[in-house]
C-alpha cells in the first residue's frame, strides 16, 4: 500500500483529500507545516508528498528545495493558489513533479497521484523503441539514455520537460492539444481547467533558446514544435 503525506495547514482540505485517497487504497498521513513535513518524510519515507505552497514557518517551496538539496527524490505534487504562476514555475524548477491549483477537484488530484506513482514505478506507457536519437534543429534527444544535447552541450531537463520534448520530437510540426499532452506525458485524462502543460512549456521554451527549434502556441488548440527559419 502506497503512503501519501498531505501537507496543508487547512485541516478540512486534508480531510477531503484523505477521504478520496483512502477510497483508492492509499495510506494517508498528515503534516500541518513545513517543519513537521520534513520530520515525517525523514521518519516514515512516504511514497509521495502533496505539498501546499503556503505554509506557516517553512513554506512548501522551502521544503521542496531542502529535500532536493539533501538528495531526497520523493515525488512532490504542489498545491498552489490560482494565478500564482511564479510559484508554479519556481516549484517545478526546484524539483516538484507536478502541481495542482486550488480550489481543485479531488478526483483530479487522485488521478495525478496515481500518474506520478506509475511513472516512478516505471509503469507508465513505454516509449517507442527502435530509435536511438530524435533530432530537430540543433537538438538531439536520446530516449534510452534520457539525455538532451543542443549543439555540443548537454542540457539538463526535468523529467516532465524531457517527456514533453520527446513527445514534441516524435510529432514535429504536429499540433498537440493540452488534453493530448496531459494524456501522453502526464498519464492522466484531462479533467477541468489546468495550466500544468502551459507552465512546463514556458520552462521548456527557455531551455530551447538558441537551439534552432521553438514551441509555438496554436491559440485555442495547443502547441507544436517547429524548426526556426
Amino acid at each position: 500500500m502506497s503512503q501519501v503525506l498531505v501537507v496543508d495547514d487547512e485541516r478540512h482540505i486534508f480531510e477531503l483529500v484523505r477521504l478520496y485517497l483512502e477510497q483508492e487504497g492509499f495510506e494517508v498521513a498528515y503534516a500541518a507545516d513545513g517543519a513537521e513535513a520534513m520530520e515525517q518524510i525523514a521518519i516514515s519515507k512516504p511514497d509521495l508528498v502533496v505539498l501546499d505552497v503556503m505554509l506557516p514557518e517553512m513554506d512548501g517551496l522551502s521544503v521542496c528545495r531542502r529535500l532536493r538539496e539533501e538528495g531526497n527524490r520523493v515525488p512532490i505534487i504542489l498545491l498552489t493558489a490560482r494565478g500564482d504562476d511564479i510559484d508554479k514555475i519556481l516549484g517545478l524548477e526546484l524539483g516538484a513533479d507536478d502541481y495542482i491549483t486550488k480550489p481543485f477537484n479531488p478526483r483530479e488530484l487522485v488521478a495525478r497521484v496515481k500518474a506520478v506513482l506509475r511513472r516512478v514505478a516505471g509503469d507508465a506507457p513505454p516509449t517507442q523503441t527502435g530509435e536511438t536519437t530524435l533530432a530537430l534543429g540543433r537538438v538531439r534527444l536520446f530516449p534510452q539514455r534520457r539525455e538532451v544535447v543542443i549543439g555540443k552541450e548537454q542540457v539538463y531537463l526535468r523529467p516532465k520537460e524531457f517527456d514533453l520534448l520527446e513527445t514534441f520530437l516524435r510529432h514535429p510540426g504536429q499540433v498537440l492539444s493540452r488534453e493530448q499532452l496531459l494524456n501522453r506525458v502526464w498519464g492522466y485524462d484531462y479533467v477541468g481547467e489546468t495550466r500544468t502543460v502551459d507552465v512546463h512549456v514556458a520552462s521548456l521554451r527557455d531551455k530551447l533558446e538558441g537551439s534552432g527549434v521553438k514551441v509555438e502556441t496554436v491559440w485555442g488548440i495547443g502547441y507544436k514544435l517547429v524548426e526556426e527559419i
